[in-house]
């Protein structure tokens, strides 16, 4: 009885997180720029409810009293402890005060972005930092701050498992770095626009290929791309931009990822605790493998090249494996979102060291700039020539999602370990790619990974997979041996 009692008023709180996080799409999407403020308000209020709700006492006394029956239960009954533990860690007037700053931010930071000036975004910033360090405090208990940011995006991760991690990857993604560079052979470049109606159609395409079911989602444009939502009504946005002609369709293709991935969860766990992914890394994996693996494969940018020749032309380029190259051309660029899958994971481990360095105080906001830009030149051997090509280009600090960065890697680990596994189990993945259908994949991903939602820890069910221990190894061998034919070594 203690059970069925919690889940009825658990399932309610979890319906009113989900109309706070519409309210955040409609802001990122169709909201007039004047109602910032407005919204700001309604979004401190709506989480004043959510916190008051998620520390409810009533929820003690039926964690005490309840039972469980089978593992279903079992991890209910885990997440709704771990997510009292926070909401209890955390004072309520500090939780609704942090979602009325990050609301407020946004719109500053997409303001002082496309002026490109940082000081316009910095005292907010430093805002939304010292709200994020309080935070971090409180659920920390005396621990580090940075791991309990990091735990509310990948339960039980820390930041030195991830630190070896990365000293793993990155030795051989310099070195593969300097091999391209080394080989003197050039890929292919696009070269010319797609018209936005024409990106606007592939994207719709693309996302139906690969099992984004569009009667329960939509899509929409936004400055940053992003997926929102989960269950019924999971809705994704893309961003157009003429002069990188690829960037919608393949950024569509990631949020596809998550979007798949929310709606392929078992409908038994709608609005329950494990009702969702498992963890931003699990669901890293689940964008980063369709973005890449897949989107970029040989197969599927066949495809992709036919429709692009019908529809606007080839862009100069020869053929589909002229295509090809030029989809992943190896190149050292400023902008996050825009890098090749060599330099990618270089780009989050500049911000994995940074943003652990603002969380401990040892990089004061005002020298954000400075710091990003020299890392930058050390890391790339590029100047950072503005602010908005540099350190106001990503919009997760302004949200204050510290602790978020790192999942993407993690998920690029994680998607190196399904990918292996995947083209063991399924032989017949490239003709459907050729045919620009994902089905195979997303079968065997709903299959292994998504039906389970939060049911099982990530690792966990990444191992459950996979039938393997979760390793850098499949990602690295994987970019060692595509990018080593691509680039004839």
């Amino acid at each position: 009885m203690s059970y069925d009692a919690m889940m009825a008023f658990v399932r309610e709180t979890r319906a009113l997180s989900e109309v706070q996080g519409r309210l955040g799409w409609d802001q990122e999407t169709m909201m007039p720029r004047g109602a910032a403020a407005q919204r700001a308000e309604e979004m401190a209020a709506m989480e004043s409810v959510l916190h008051a709700r998620r520390s409810d006492p009533r929820l003690a006394d039926w964690l005490a009293d309840a039972v469980p029956e089978g593992d279903v239960q079992e991890a209910q009954i885990r997440q709704i402890r771990r997510d009292l533990n926070h909401a209890t860690r955390v004072p309520a007037a500090l939780s609704a005060e942090l979602a009325r700053v990050t609301s407020l931010s946004q719109g500053i930071w997409a303001e002082a972005r496309e002026a490109s000036n940082f000081n316009a975004f910095a005292p907010t910033l430093q805002k939304v930092v010292a709200l994020r360090r309080q935070e971090a405090e409180a659920l920390a208990d005396g621990g580090d701050p940075y791991d309990a940011l990091l735990d509310l995006y990948e339960p039980g991760a820390t930041a030195g498992q991830l630190d070896e991690m990365f000293g793993a990857l990155r030795p051989r993604l310099v070195a593969l770095r300097d091999r391209i560079v080394r080989s003197e052979r050039q890929a292919p470049v696009m070269a010319s626009e797609i018209p936005e109606d024409v990106q606007m159609k592939l994207t719709a395409e693309v996302a139906t290929g690969f099992g984004y079911d569009m009667t329960r989602g939509r899509i929409d444009r936004s400055v940053h791309p992003f997926s929102s939502g989960s269950g019924l009504d999971v809705r994704i946005t893309t961003r157009i931009s003429p002069d990188a002609p690829l960037e919608s369709i393949y950024s569509t293709i990631h949020e596809v990822g998550h979007a798949a991935y929310e709606q392929q969860v078992d409908p038994a766990y709608l609005l329950t605790p494990i009702g969702g992914g498992a963890s931003m890394g699990v669901h890293e994996s689940q964008s980063r493998l369709f973005e890449n693996q897949l989107g970029r494969s040989a197969a599927f940018t066949s495809w992709l090249f036919g429709r692009l020749e019908g529809l606007t032309g080839t862009g100069g380029l020869a053929d589909a494996r002229a295509f090809y190259a030029a989809a992943n051309r190896v190149a050292p660029g400023h902008i996050r979102t825009e890098a090749d899958e060599v330099h990618y994971n270089l780009h989050i481990l500049m911000r994995f060291d940074l943003e652990r360095e603002l969380i401990a105080g040892r990089l004061a906001v005002a020298d954000l700039p400075e710091a990003w830009n020299t890392r930058f030149a050390r890391d790339f051997g590029l100047d950072v020539r503005s602010d908005a090509q540099g350190v106001l280009q990503d919009v997760h600090w302004s949200l204050g999602l510290f602790g978020y960065f790192p999942t993407y890697t993690l998920g690029n680990v994680y998607a190196g370990c399904l990918h292996a596994a995947m083209r063991r189990d399924l032989p017949e993945l490239d003709s459907a790619l050729a045919a620009g259908s994902a089905a195979p994949a997303t079968d065997w991903l709903a299959e292994k990974v998504r039906r389970h939602g939060g049911l099982h820890a990530p690792r966990d069910l990444i191992e459950r997979a996979t039938g393997a221990p979760v390793s850098e190894e499949p990602l690295l061998a994987y970019l060692e041996e595509k990018f080593g034919a691509l680039y004839g070594f």
